[in-house]
């Protein structure tokens, strides 16, 4: 059942959405799928746009052959009125039983003549955005990490196990199809489902919306880069803490990820029970874990036992039982952790609460008379990570495994919030570059919104001229940004004039 009150379709999209629930049960009339289609699109479309689309409908032409795949959809411009054709389409499979299976597809011959639609990473983030949007309303969405990857002969398995049904259809095409919704029954959901796929296709090809449907269009694909931007609430973020006991923040510079982290020490569940630290190169096992330090007295020189963060942490949390107590360590990644947790590392293991002894490992140097070292069952670790900082190695598997991590990602609604315009409008322009252009690596040195947030436009444009524009010149002259490189110089530059009028 949908999560969400879903609003009236517009006619036409309602009657082709009911078309595809229906199926081939019965088989409508020949020519009724191309002038449903046709409608639904001339609803919300220039006339213009729409004499651009190939349309195909082959519903009922070889009904009953055993190799027939019936079908109907908008194929790209110049395509040929039949065969095989390359490119992005948008179709549907009806089913004898009843029902549609509606598809992006990549046409049989390849990727031309939509190559640069295909394998741009805007388009495959809007699809994996379109699939969290539509499974919250309730629809049965599957979508392809890659929609440029059409060389395997066989579909994936993923994509055989949501839709059982459709054997044939993935038998022959599965290879092809990068996202898909089943649609069985009519009503609002199965509406949604198209104008999803509908909308998401027009935005492709360059079509602009109606009027009547600009506001519409325009938040569902600001819906779409909301989506790409979704990060977990903090009321979230605390509830995987006290579950997993050991979790990371991580994303780039600038979206709040040290402030999340005090909120959450200073939230309703720790209350300021909490021991701060920030790791960065210098910091050593003797530091984190417990070491010696010289101790002069009238005797002579002598050595006495130092603990380090980890024990003073284990300390604290023993003395506020049963209360929990957090281990905030900000910069986490700065470290060289396989040093820093030494055998310590054994002791950060989740699973060993609840009715478990908890995990034991033998000092190098006796601490308040305990030979050994427990995390006390009240004991959580914060940490936070910046992803845009490629001085950094990668953090080592067998510590990465024993964290649970969440990605902070920029927040617009603190920028929107301002009273100054000019913030949103930079930050739309430069998340837009990342989001279109940006491979992964790249996307996690998008800036956050950190660098937007001013009292007066004075103030921002200071911050945007000394601050953000460096960041993007030290991003360009390293090398880290690949292909997306030319845009973000073209929006860096577009920022400086603005700043320069």
């Amino acid at each position: 059942m949908p999560s969400v009150t879903l609003a009236a379709p517009p006619p036409a999209l309602a009657a082709l959405a009911d078309l595809m629930a229906q199926g081939h049960n019965p088989a409508p009339p020949d020519g009724a799928p191309r002038e449903a289609l046709l409608a639904c699109l001339r609803e919300r479309y220039p006339q213009r746009s729409v004499e651009q689309a190939e349309i195909r409908d082959p519903y009922g032409r070889g009904r009953g052959e055993p190799t027939h795949i019936p079908f109907a959809g908008v194929i790209p411009e110049g395509s040929s009125p039949s065969g095989a054709y390359g490119g992005m389409s948008l179709v549907w499979f009806p089913r004898p039983s009843g029902g549609s299976l509606l598809t992006l597809v990549v046409g049989t011959l390849g990727l031309l003549p939509d190559e640069a639609i295909l394998a741009r990473p805007g388009h495959r983030r809007h699809v994996a955005a379109m699939r969290a949007h539509l499974r919250r309303l309730g629809v049965t969405t599957w979508t392809k990490p890659d929609p440029a990857a059409i060389a395997a002969s066989a579909p994936p398995g993923s994509l055989r196990e949501a839709f059982p049904a459709w054997d044939d259809v993935l038998h022959r095409y599965g290879a092809y199809i990068y996202a898909c919704a089943e649609i069985t029954e009519p009503g609002p959901a199965a509406a949604a489902a198209l104008q999803a796929f509908v909308d998401l296709y027009a935005y492709e090809r360059g079509w602009q919306p109606l009027a009547a449907h600009r506001s519409t269009v325009d938040g569902y694909l600001a819906g779409l880069d909301a989506e790409v931007f979704r990060s977990p609430t903090e009321d979230e973020l605390t509830a995987l803490l006290l579950e997993r006991r050991f979790l990371v923040l991580q994303g780039p510079p600038g979206t709040g990820k040290t402030r999340t982290a005090d909120r959450i020490g200073n939230g309703a569940s720790f209350r300021g029970r909490r021991l701060p630290v920030q790791f960065h190169p210098a910091v050593t096992y003797e530091d984190f874990v417990i070491g010696l330090s010289p101790d002069a007295s009238a005797e002579g020189l002598r050595f006495r036992v130092r603990p380090g963060w980890l024990l003073q942490a284990v300390d604290r949390a023993e003395a506020a039982a049963p209360e929990p107590f957090l281990l905030q360590i900000d910069e986490i990644n700065r470290g060289d952790l396989a040093k820093v947790l030494g055998e310590a590392i054994y002791l950060f293991e989740p699973g060993e609460v609840g009715g478990q002894a908890p995990r034991a490992i033998a000092l190098p140097h006796p601490w308040a008379d305990r030979p050994v070292l427990r995390l006390p069952p009240n004991l959580y670790v914060l940490g936070t990570m910046n992803t845009a900082d490629r001085s950094i190695a990668g953090m080592d598997l067998a510590v990465r495994r024993r964290f649970a991590f969440a990605t902070l990602h920029p927040d617009r609604a603190p920028v929107a919030a301002q009273p100054v315009p000019l913030a949103a409008t930079v930050f739309d322009r430069l998340a837009h570059v990342f989001v279109e252009h940006a491979s992964d690596e790249a996307f996690a040195l998008l800036p956050g919104h950190a660098f937007y947030l001013a009292g007066t436009e004075a103030e921002l444009r200071r911050r945007l001229r000394y601050e953000l524009i460096p960041l993007l010149d030290e991003y360009l002259a390293a090398g880290v940004l690949g292909a997306a490189a030319p845009e973000v110089q073209g929006a860096r530059d577009w920022l400086a004039d603005i700043l320069a009028s």
